[in-house]
């Protein structure tokens, strides 16, 4: 079987490592001139340090990742610890990986290295699909200069603004959210001892929260910080001037508004999501990570969830001699539902847990502080809990 894969980033590479682990030609084409990953830290959970291990590149992604030790909930006016999730021990025991975070750009190095060492991938640049055509027999991929790649299966990894989704659902731009984040990443030798935390820190506000914790094993610190501030036009990576970031949270505690005024070089971003869709699949072609299920930041599992979408269909595509159309299906079926729900919560905690004011929030730390810890594993049992493979898309 030969596969074709629209778009070279992590969910792209992925499912070219999974595909191609099973024997068949995989030829990924991305548009832009190199391959390479832009952004800064991502946060992974144990399932996607189950799905990485499928894949063989899970050594080399926790070589430069952190494993914390801790994820804290904090109300960002008063300071107030409100709720902490220890990640060392038990957590690791029950979930069977760590959770860690990582330069985004350093997850994709181990993807793409084990993409170029193996003899089964071709990885093509300057290559932008633009659309399809597909009959009985087979699929082209149609790239935007007229050049047509042929092969047995399509699989659509290009992204929140895929075109094969444009062809395939035709549902239109994605759903501008309406909030503005800021990124900073700075080196962790300037920040103060006593606030170079091993956890992922959340300082929750009105109608904004601020996320930071370390990366690049430790050697920065990452900075996250997010207003819903109505913003109703796409802005990818714009330079933000570092006064505007400062005076668009004048309600940070102490603590929180010391570790923002470390930050340089920001730059802003308005997020996007789409609603879920039923539908992933047309015959020959198939959607895969932010192209099938694009999602809010809030609940930490994008690259995760195309993660797990990588070695599902992977596993399915093994079956050499199966109808590749039905196969799609399957793998369509197995995972909607749950990347659905995890959308759908991922809106969710930016409105009822990381953005109330006034008596919704008091309730909500009312309500966080008063989980136990086994109860806080329980309630993310299902998300970071799941393992990829067997019949079923998750555990």
């Amino acid at each position: 079987m030969k596969a074709i894969i629209a778009g070279g980033g992590i969910g792209g590479l992925a499912a070219a490592l999974s595909i191609a682990h099973h024997g068949h030609q995989v030829v990924v084409l991305e548009r832009r001139d190199t391959f390479s990953e832009l952004g800064a830290g991502i946060q992974l959970g144990p399932n996607a340090f189950h799905a990485l291990d499928h894949l063989g590149v899970g050594a080399a992604a926790r070589r430069h990742a952190v494993h914390i030790d801790e994820l804290r909930f904090m109300d960002g006016t008063t300071g107030q610890r409100v709720a902490s999730m220890p990640l060392t021990g038990a957590y690791r025991t029950r979930f069977g990986n760590p959770y860690a975070v990582v330069h985004r750009g350093d997850l994709y190095q181990a993807l793409l290295d084990g993409c170029v060492a193996e003899r089964n991938i071709t990885l093509t640049t300057k290559c932008s699909v633009s659309g399809y055509e597909q009959d009985a027999e087979g699929v082209t991929a149609v790239t935007d200069t007229g050049r047509r790649v042929t092969g047995d299966v399509l699989i659509g990894a290009d992204g929140i603004r895929s075109a094969v989704r444009a062809r395939l659902v035709g549902d239109g731009a994605p759903r501008v959210s309406g909030h503005t984040i800021y990124r900073s990443v700075i080196p962790m030798d300037q920040v103060p001892p006593e606030l170079r935390w091993n956890t992922v820190t959340l300082w929750a506000g009105p109608k904004w929260h601020f996320v930071h914790y370390p990366i690049g094993g430790g050697k920065f610190l990452n900075l996250a910080v997010t207003r819903d501030d109505g913003a109703s036009e796409v802005v990818v990576g714009r330079p933000a001037e570092r006064a505007h970031v400062l005076s668009e949270f004048p309600a940070l505690s102490e603590t929180a508004r010391q570790l923002l005024e470390l930050g340089a070089d920001w730059k802003e971003w308005v997020l996007c999501d789409r609603d879920p869709v039923e539908r992933w699949t047309d015959g020959r072609v198939a959607l895969l990570g932010d192209a099938a299920h694009p999602m809010l930041q809030y609940a930490a599992q994008g690259a995760c969830m195309a993660l797990e979408d990588a070695v599902l269909i992977g596993q399915l595509l093994a079956e050499a001699e199966g109808d590749v159309p039905q196969l799609l299906e399957k793998y369509n079926a197995e995972r909607y539902e749950r990347t659905a729900k995890v959308q759908q919560v991922a809106r969710a905690m930016g409105e009822q847990l990381y953005h109330p004011a006034g008596e919704a929030a008091a309730a909500r730390n009312s309500m966080l502080s008063a989980f136990t810890i086994d109860e806080l594993y329980d309630e993310v049992e299902w998300l970071h809990g799941a393992r990829v493979g067997g019949s079923g898309g998750h555990r």
